[in-house]
């Protein structure tokens, strides 16, 4: 194999791919870069449950396939001068140079490199932007504890046109509906993707429109020659939309960047896992914290309150995960008691709410 491709270029799709190699590898080879040099040149990385693919173009002057560790390339890919970068192979290297730098790198059993999964049938796109809004809303509420693997996944449902997200930690539920553009106009699909990888694509996917497939077991998304794919759970999942429906007594309109700044600083005070008080009166909220062996904080911020007074209580990061997905300027807060959970939404202008997000009170001390 010889090519000649663009630092910046190389350096960028490297990165990309690298993302997915696992970092204790259940074999060497999983720990690779697989590069392929035919009319253009592709990346690959696989580890069995996530792949991912980077076709760039490239000058191609020798075609072939050669496997090279992938974060030592990633590492050697972005500390390179600003010169093109030729890669060819020599016996058992591959031998990188750009500029006056040169590095001969090890490469790896090619033969050994388990074939890549491929994209299963697309079903529909949308805006990159909406996708890595949606995505980011709901992923906080994913559990990292993989005992449950339902728990640490993201429901996808779609039906028509709308589409929408889920994820729970049995502590709060995060949900975001929002439409797209489907392939077929009687659409029905359910998935349980997971979160830490749908976290990633709709990170380094929201530049432009993202193509997403489903197929036996597999989702994939595409967009501006990268594409990904995923393992999917169990699609066993809560019936979480009777939960998000109630008729709430108590409601508080707070705006929003105030009132997660007073939090925020409130909280310096708060011991790990302790509670945020906060006590709703007509026209302001009490925000108050601490008062064990750190100290204390209070702040007002300003609310409109329909309902009887109420005073209540959240763990502060649950409570800031939800409030920072809100994409209106005013937070609504629904509350019905002390004891029960309350339901954040952004408040809507003609239409319902696209996102909401359900949190446990804490009992207050």
């Amino acid at each position: 194999m010889k090519i000649r491709v663009n630092r910046d270029v190389l350096a960028e799709a490297v990165a990309w791919a690298a993302r997915v190699l696992p970092s204790r590898p259940v074999v060497p080879v999983l720990s690779g870069l697989l590069l392929e040099a035919g009319e253009d040149l592709s990346l690959s990385a696989f580890d069995y449950d996530v792949s991912a693919r980077a076709v760039i173009d490239a000058d191609v002057a020798e075609e072939g396939r050669v496997l090279i560790p992938g974060r030592l390339l990633a590492e050697i890919s972005r500390s390179l001068p600003a010169d093109d970068v030729e890669i060819v192979t020599e016996g058992p290297e591959a031998v990188l140079t750009c500029g006056s730098a040169e590095f001969g790198l090890v490469t790896m059993p090619v033969e050994d490199f388990p074939t890549m999964p491929t994209m299963p049938p697309a079903i529909g796109a949308v805006g990159g932007g909406v996708f890595a809004s949606a995505v980011g809303q709901v992923a906080p509420a994913a559990s990292r504890d993989d005992t449950l693997p339902m728990l640490t996944g993201i429901r996808v449902d779609i039906e028509g046109e709308s589409v929408a997200m889920a994820a729970t930690d049995r502590y709060r539920i995060a949900a975001r509906d929002f439409a797209w553009r489907p392939a077929g106009p009687d659409l029905a699909v359910s998935a349980m993707v997971p979160a830490r990888v749908l976290v990633e694509v709709a990170k380094s996917l929201r530049g432009g429109e993202v193509s997403i497939a489903m197929g036996d077991g597999v989702a994939g998304f595409e967009s501006v020659g990268r594409s990904t794919t995923v393992r999917l759970l169990d699609e066993q999942f809560i019936d979480y939309r009777a939960r998000l429906t109630s008729d709430w007594s108590i409601r508080a309109d707070v705006p929003v960047t105030a009132f997660v700044n007073a939090i925020k600083r409130v909280a310096l005070v708060a011991e790990r896992n302790t509670a945020i008080r906060l006590s709703f009166t007509q026209g302001q909220v009490l925000i108050q914290a601490g008062g064990g062996d750190i100290g204390r904080g209070t702040e007002v911020v300003e609310c409109e309150l329909r309902g009887e007074d109420i005073q209540i209580a959240f763990q502060s990061q649950f409570l800031l995960d939800g409030l920072v997905g809100i994409e209106s300027d005013l937070a609504r807060i629904n509350m019905e008691s002390p004891t029960r959970p309350a339901l954040i939404q952004d408040v809507p202008g003609d239409g319902a709410p696209s996102f909401r997000y359900l949190v446990m009170s804490l009992r207050q001390q």
